[in-house]
């Protein structure tokens, strides 16, 4: 409260609190460190859960489990880098397709580059792609998808036959029909980040750049994209961790086999698909080899939810 003295000087006097309002504004004070040590203690209790449950495989396999593609349960042979080669290459080459489509599209609504009512009924449709069910994505990549991209794919293995990624038959599902699918689940978290991020940055950034002569495209480029890019990254990143946790759609379309091939076209396998195949019929050392893989796909998720906030940081800084 600011009271005014016989001299024109500014005085401060402070109102004392009742008990009620400093009793309520405790309450919620601790209750809200009682709810984010909850999210701590449930992330912490997941993790040691999996980490104990994979010691078995851990001592058994090593670190060569990360780099042996032999999956046999008769023998006891066990080896997860088909699994893991499968959910980065797919994350990345959908993340690589998908963040032009996903920006170029945030662009395109934002920007006021079609009217308006084009604008919402465009935003409408990117609001629910995100809400169709992973399984009904599945089931659209396995009867439509695939069949329509088969000419495509055959045509890539007759061109460029010669190189590794494009060496094999297409004969149905595989890796690149997985890709596709992933591009499809993660265009709309990019784009609706995206756009949400393009419409923060202040009016005055747009109407100075259009005040020294910039052009809507150079205004976009140079001005606009560069003080939302730590947002939009953001987004890309999260993008990226739903891309490497994705199961049904992926493990309906990839071909779930466990033999390694470098090519795009030749059924593959990903982290997330192998436990939703395998866990419910796994006994023995071979459900500590599952967990192992879980722990795997853990700590990746936790180094790109890292890298994210870094990037985040650093572009901020960079920006500001």
């Amino acid at each position: 409260m600011v009271m005014r003295s016989e001299t024109g000087q500014d005085q401060f006097t402070l109102r004392r609190r009742p008990w009620s309002e400093r009793s309520i504004d405790g309450g919620f004070r601790l209750l809200t460190i009682l709810l984010a040590s909850l999210v701590a203690v449930v992330l912490l209790g997941i993790f040691l859960t999996v980490f104990n449950g994979a010691q078995e495989a851990m001592a058994s396999f090593g670190l060569s489990f990360l780099v042996t593609s032999g999956w046999n349960p008769v023998n006891n042979q066990y080896g997860a880098f088909t699994a893991i080669y499968g959910t980065l290459v797919s994350s990345l080459l959908a993340l690589f397709i998908a963040v032009p489509l996903g920006v170029g599209t945030a662009i395109f609504i934002t920007e006021n580059l079609i009217p308006r009512t084009w604008r919402e009924v465009i935003g409408v449709m990117v609001e629910l792609l995100a809400a169709i069910p992973s399984v009904v994505l599945g089931l659209w990549a396995i009867f439509v998808m695939e069949p329509l991209l088969r000419p495509l794919l055959n045509f890539l293995h007759q061109s460029l036959g010669w190189f590794p990624l494009f060496s094999t038959v297409p004969k149905g599902p595989g890796m690149a029909p997985a890709v596709l699918i992933l591009v499809v689940m993660i265009l709309p978290i990019i784009t609706a980040i995206s756009r949400d991020a393009l419409n923060q940055v202040p009016q005055e950034l747009r109407q100075g750049a259009y005040g020294v002569g910039s052009t809507r495209w150079i205004a976009i480029f140079n001005v606009i994209l560069p003080a939302a890019i730590s947002s939009i990254i953001g987004g890309v990143m999260l993008a990226l961790g739903r891309a490497m946790g994705e199961t049904m759609a992926v493990t309906m379309i990839i071909g779930n086999s466990m033999n390694f091939s470098w090519s795009l076209l030749a059924p593959g396998n990903t982290i997330s698909a192998m436990l939703a195949n395998q866990f419910g019929e796994a006994d023995g050392i071979q459900v500590s080899a599952l967990l192992y893989a879980a722990l795997i796909l853990m700590l990746m998720t936790f180094a790109v939810n890292i890298l994210a906030q870094w990037i985040v940081r650093r572009f901020s800084l960079s920006y500001n």
